[in-house]
């Protein structure tokens, strides 16, 4: 499990500059301050100063109403207001709507090295906006080996040696109707759903790589609903080399998981064999993982069915 850096505001700058059409106008110094909590706060009662419940570790957001409520104020007491929230350390200050900034405000932020942002966004479309890119940034994420497809539905994690033919299967899948999301290295996140989002890195992102061909760009090949930026992750499928002394489970009985983030994943082994189809069977294996999570579990209808056939003849 990967744990997660602590977040800059030089790190979220960067990630959300084009998201949320940010500009940098003041505080540059501090650009690599630590941001402690993930949310964002409109500093109203601070502003009107009120300090006893403020959130001074969160990104502070300057709407409409609290611009013009600085700008409603004489020009000595607004010092002492926006001083107040520049001393209690906050970590980034921002301003909707592109509203320029009032000088006290940039010479404040100046002198105590605290970062002005501004964007064009309304307040309520920014902090939605702002909500998701700051949990996407944070989550607990980790990378692993593997390739991550859209089985119609059912997000799949193709793991197995090098050369066993993940990428092989992954194209036979994309050949029948099924979408890519990512090969040989797929991040993997925790979301605030519980559960885990798969995606693939930014450089190779909507490529593959086979065997004695080379790289292909998938949906210049097969069309745009080839692929899924992301996807949740429903199971893992392990490719092993079969061999007649596997000790893989063959009858279904003793279902596996995997923690994945601190997450249970299902796991599926399956053995490869000459002339075996294995995108067919990966296919086949994620339908049925979709049937369980339906509730239609065949392996426990059928030991059902045979405990009440043993108990009515004895």
């Amino acid at each position: 499990m990967a744990a997660s850096s602590p977040l800059t505001v030089a790190a979220l700058f960067e990630e959300a500059r084009e998201d949320l059409n940010l500009e940098l106008v003041a505080g540059e110094a501090g650009l690599d301050r630590v941001i402690p909590e993930e949310a964002i706060n409109r500093p109203g009662l601070a502003l009107a100063g009120f300090y006893q419940y403020f959130a001074h570790r969160r990104i502070q957001v300057l709407g409409l109403a609290e611009n013009s409520y600085l700008r409603s104020l004489e020009p000595e007491e607004r010092r002492q207001r926006l001083a107040g929230l520049f001393g209690a350390d906050v970590p980034l200050v921002i301003l909707t709507r592109n509203r320029k900034p009032i000088q006290d405000l940039v010479d404040l932020a100046e002198a105590h090295r605290i970062p002005v942002m501004r964007t064009p966004l309304i307040t309520s479309r920014f902090i939605n906006l702002a909500t998701v890119i700051l949990e996407n940034l944070t989550a607990p994420q980790t990378r692993v080996q593997g390739t991550m497809l859209d089985v119609m539905g059912v997000g799949v994690l193709l793991e197995g040696d090098p050369g066993i033919g993940k990428s092989e299967t992954a194209l036979a899948l994309v050949e029948r109707g099924h979408a890519l999301v990512s090969d040989d290295v797929t991040v993997l996140r925790r979301d605030s759903l519980q559960g885990i989002v798969g995606s693939a890195v930014e450089v190779t992102r909507f490529h593959m790589e086979i065997r004695g061909l080379g790289i292909i760009h998938v949906p210049s090949l097969f069309g745009v609903a080839s692929v899924r930026p992301a996807m949740r992750l429903d199971c893992i499928i392990r490719l092993e080399r079969y061999h007649p002394k596997s000790e893989i489970e063959m009858s279904g009985f003793a279902p596996q998981t995997r923690d994945v983030l601190g997450l249970p994943v299902p796991l599926i082994t399956l053995p490869v064999a000459p002339g075996r189809d294995m995108g067919h069977v990966v296919e086949v294996a994620a339908l049925n993982q979709k049937l369980k999570a339906l509730g239609h579990d065949a392996v426990k209808e059928l030991d059902e069915k045979m405990m009440k056939l043993l108990l009515r003849h004895p």
